[in-house]
């Protein structure tokens, strides 16, 4: 098999025991997994809201899953480990199946919308969006947008910090589709900065105050050689202010 067949083969693969763990795990909450090629096999950890769902009686469930990744998904040697989510509220999967369950049981859908973006903020997220689309409110379809905090769109930051979550929330009218986007706390974004000063050092108020006073007398420097062309030093220095004016005048 070529290289990208290979590539292609394991994303569809890993997509479709991703839908098969969502569909059986729904009641313990399922909030994703890691598939991991190891030496020994493939790894499969399960994050769950309840594991003692997700591993069953005597792990008769645990046991089942096994087997079907390995018969019908052809997982190589599966070996299948359930970790709790430390933190329902900062794990999109879980939010976004929260979201459906509360609009499928007749929640509004903007109250609904509003209360899972201030569960996952109060969490201490660095931003969430959560995103609503299908008939809300009629028999036209549309998108609602619910967004707080910094969320990245585009770029690496979406594979590696970003969690995504998606749900579909059966109505009468017809499906809507839930997706959920959380930046956790303490996630590294790459374009944010702070300006840092050593320990040894210590800014006194007179410096800041020399500091602010030195950018003044900068800024009317630049003035000055501007209207150079136009007035004496003395003129410039009081016609600044009305420098527009002046241009619009000529």
């Amino acid at each position: 098999m070529a290289v990208e067949r290979k590539f292609i083969a394991d994303g569809v693969r890993k997509i479709r025991v991703e839908k098969h763990l969502l569909k059986e795990l729904k009641r313990a909450g399922y909030g994703g997994m890691d598939l991991v090629r190891t030496p020994l096999g493939t790894q499969v950890t399960i994050f769950a809201e309840k594991p003692g769902i997700v591993i069953g009686k005597a792990g008769k469930v645990v046991r089942q899953l096994t087997q079907d990744l390995s018969s019908i998904y052809g997982v190589e040697s599966p070996q299948v480990e359930v970790q709790q989510v430390e933190n329902p509220n900062l794990n999109a999967q879980i939010m976004a199946e929260r979201l459906a369950s509360a609009i499928e049981r007749g929640w509004y859908f903007r109250k609904a919308g509003t209360s899972t973006l201030r569960r996952v903020m109060e969490s201490g997220a660095l931003g969430c969006e959560v995103v609503l689309s299908g008939k809300l409110t009629g028999a036209r379809g549309r998108v609602q947008k619910f967004t707080e905090g910094y969320v990245k769109h585009a770029g690496d930051p979406v594979n590696t910090i970003v969690d995504h979550g998606y749900a579909v929330a059966v109505k009468k009218l017809g499906v809507i589709g839930i997706q959920v986007r959380i930046i956790p706390p303490g996630a590294h974004i790459p374009d944010h900065f702070e300006i840092t000063v050593p320990p040894d050092k210590k800014i006194s108020k007179s410096e800041i105050d020399m500091v602010n006073s030195e950018k003044i007398i900068t800024d009317i420097e630049d003035v000055l050689d501007e209207q150079s062309d136009y007035y004496s030093e003395e003129e410039a220095f009081d016609a600044a202010p009305y420098e527009n004016t002046y241009e619009e005048d000529i």
